[in-house]
């Protein structure tokens, strides 16, 4: 059987690292890996949600807006706007052939304010 709360409470421990991990790597400039580290930590505050909405383990897929749409997140304002953004990070992370430029520091900056404005709501509703 599932241990559900110990499922939950390694997405939300996961979330709140990565978010950590990022803000440093982003101090350091280093806008890429931050942004990468930021799309993961709310890939994983969402998985906890999934969890608790299936009552069951969390899909091995990694595009914010699905995760949302599978957990029933109720998102206020524009906060799937951010999540269907931040998606992009997730594939320049994981597949250099695609790579862009990166985002200036303010840019990066910018992103991950908002990042942590959504995953401190998204945790806050667990």
């Amino acid at each position: 059987m599932i241990d559900l709360e110990k499922q939950i409470a390694y997405w939300r421990q996961g979330a709140e690292e990565d978010r950590t991990v990022a803000r440093e790597l982003l101090d350091r400039g280093h806008t890429r890996h931050a942004l990468f580290l930021c799309h993961l930590a709310l890939e994983k505050a969402l998985k906890a949600h999934v969890c608790r909405k299936t009552r069951d383990l969390a899909p091995r897929i990694h595009n914010l807006t699905r995760l949302a749409e599978v957990a029933g997140v109720d998102l206020p304002g524009n906060y799937g706007d951010l999540l269907a953004d931040m998606n992009a990070f997730n594939i320049e992370g994981r597949y250099p052939d695609l790579l862009v430029p990166p985002p200036s520091l303010t840019e990066a900056q910018h992103y991950a304010t908002r990042v942590e404005e959504v995953l401190q709501w998204l945790l806050s509703q667990l």
